[in-house]
């Protein structure tokens, strides 16, 4: 097989939006073959399956991979961006892995954070058609700004679930069918493999219709139960898929160039070798492994200038906080104060934030082509802060932990790896 960096990162680097300029340095989300939403119907076409709507990858990632296999199993490592990625591939066991395998760059989503890049990998359509469009999001219906991970207030602590006491229904909430359920009417059966503590959360119950939910403690539980799980399957079209967070949790507590963050890598690549070594002894050519990230992250040294509490003048421009990601907020602006927030914002971070009308980021295609949800519009507000550099917004009354972060558009967060191989 082979690397496709060299060959498809100049290309996806040099993109552009027509009628978008988020900076000088932003990787746009490639959507027309060569982001996390085309997967999804690549994953159709290897099981035999009817594709969903968005396309799937560009033939450049397939014509090295077969047409048709009994068994798909994703690992999706949570945070792994490209940049974090890539000095591994000079270690055991990748280095071994590269004449078997297939490595190359793929965009995220926008924005490049987990509650919308999974949704689009489970349901194959693009944020602005399902609408999760942030780890906050405004949601009229409720009249609140929820949390779209723990499905509760975004202001509220320790309320994980609590948007059911609003009439919030996770499994009915998306207008998009999942891909576990077109999959299973196909005869696929279908797997989630997740950290014990989310596998019944709200985000699982919204994203997971029709698959087979596992929940497993570490990841020596996690490849032991995959394969105990793969080896029950045989003669069965299965689609598995693994979730693993640590690297995102770790990158967001201590930055992503931690240390604690390789180590935690190398503990992930040692077990996953051995992992692929009991696939390989029972070697069939009728599996793909494919692995791959949701976004990265961009270190985000502590700022209190970033901290929206110290700009009074600021918060009384706007309805409400703002909501997105702290990499891509969301604006909602009081009638006639336009003028003035622009001002405060480009006097106190000249540079550093790009202003973009909400309507304008939409149609240029940020968050996505095809026809738009119909609350995506509101759910994105008035504007479009896109932050340059390292910068970042924190509104949250609550004192600010994070060292490592996502959503936007630098090339740290948009872009991932994608890595299969045959077994």
């Amino acid at each position: 097989m082979s690397d496709l960096r060299s060959t498809l990162l100049p290309l996806l680097q040099a993109r552009c939006l027509p009628g978008l300029n988020a900076g000088p340095a932003a990787v746009y989300p490639a959507y027309d073959g060569y982001s996390l939403s085309n997967l999804p119907a690549s994953i159709c076409q290897w099981l035999g399956q009817p594709t969903l709507s968005v396309a799937p990858l560009a033939p450049v990632y397939l014509e090295s991979l077969g047409k048709r296999y009994r068994h798909v199993i994703v690992v999706l490592v949570d945070g792994l961006g490209l940049h974090l990625f890539e000095p591994f591939w000079e270690q055991t066991p990748w280095k071994f892995w590269l004449p078997d395998s297939l490595l190359a760059p793929l965009t995220s989503v926008s924005p490049s954070t987990t509650a919308a890049a999974l949704t689009t990998l489970w349901t194959g359509a693009n944020p602005s058609e399902h609408g999760i469009l942030g780890y906050e999001m405004w949601l009229k219906e409720y009249s609140l700004i929820a949390n779209m991970i723990l499905h509760s207030p975004a202001a509220f602590n320790g309320d994980a679930g609590g948007l059911q006491r609003a009439g919030f229904d996770s499994a009915n909430f998306l207008p998009t069918p999942r891909l576990g359920q077109h999959l299973t009417l196909g005869g696929v059966d279908v797997f989630a493999l997740q950290p014990a503590a989310i596998a019944r959360s709200g985000l699982s119950t919204m994203l997971l219709t029709g698959a087979e939910v596992v929940g497993y403690r570490n990841l020596s539980d996690l490849w032991v139960t995959l394969d105990h799980l793969l080896q029950r399957q045989r003669g069965k079209s299965t689609y598995a898929t693994v979730y693993w967070s640590d690297v995102d949790e770790l990158s967001h507590r201590f930055g992503p160039q931690d240390e604690r963050v390789a180590l935690e890598l190398e503990t992930f690549s040692r077990t996953l070798q051995n992992f692929v070594s009991r696939l390989q002894k029972r070697a069939q050519s009728d599996t793909l492994l494919v692995m791959l990230a949701d976004h990265g992250q961009i270190s985000t040294p502590l700022n209190p200038r970033f901290e929206l509490q110290r700009y009074p003048d600021l918060l009384a421009d706007l309805v409400m906080a703002p909501s997105g990601e702290n990499r891509l907020p969301y604006f909602f602006l009081r009638p006639g104060r336009a003028d003035h927030a622009r001002e405060f914002i480009q006097k106190i971070w000249p540079d550093e934030f790009l202003i973009v009308p909400s309507a304008d980021a939409l149609s240029a295609g940020l968050f996505g082509p095809g026809q738009p949800y119909a609350c995506t519009p509101e759910r994105l507000g008035d504007w479009v802060l896109i932050p340059q550099g390292d910068a970042y917004l924190w509104w949250a009354n609550k004192e600010n932990p994070l060292r490592g972060r996502h959503g936007g558009l630098s090339s740290q967060e948009m872009l991932v790896p994608f890595w299969a191989m045959e077994l």
